[in-house]
């Protein structure tokens, strides 16, 4: 957990060996996705078959960290003391170029400036020696 100045944690993720190869991805640089050997077809999160055919034939590829903003909102009103610093913010519904979806968030940019189909750059942000957060921030 990271502390913050009033002393609240905000959540993070666990690592767990289900996910571990995808968080070590993330320290290192990389947002690994997995491919399918059989039918080709490439999903964001970590699971044990794939979801179009079935086969456990699965490999890890690192996406090339471009994406366009599918959807989004931009919250004011902090979901809890811990990320009251930080509003507002934009979550993000990102369309990773190799097709995946997933959420995320925006830095290094405006929040009320986001729009649909901007384009975003994958930013790795550490915070801590055992969790990097895949962000992003406009292209």
């Amino acid at each position: 957990m990271i502390k913050i100045q009033d002393g609240l944690q905000k959540p993070l993720p666990m690592p767990d060996g289900d996910t571990a190869v995808f968080w070590n991805g993330l320290r290192e640089g990389k947002l690994l996705l997995q491919h399918c050997l059989d039918c080709q077809s490439v999903h964001y999160y970590q699971q044990g078959i794939c979801r179009q055919c079935g086969s456990q034939r699965l490999e890890h590829r690192a996406a090339s960290g471009r994406g366009t903003v599918h959807s989004y909102s931009v919250v004011h009103r902090a979901p809890g003391r811990a990320f009251k610093d930080d509003t507002p913010y934009a979550v993000l519904l990102v369309k990773l170029e190799e097709g995946p979806h997933m959420i995320s968030s925006l830095v290094d940019g405006d929040p009320e400036k986001v729009d649909f189909d901007m384009p975003l750059q994958l930013v790795c942000e550490k915070l801590s020696d055992e969790v990097t957060l895949p962000r992003f921030r406009p292209a």
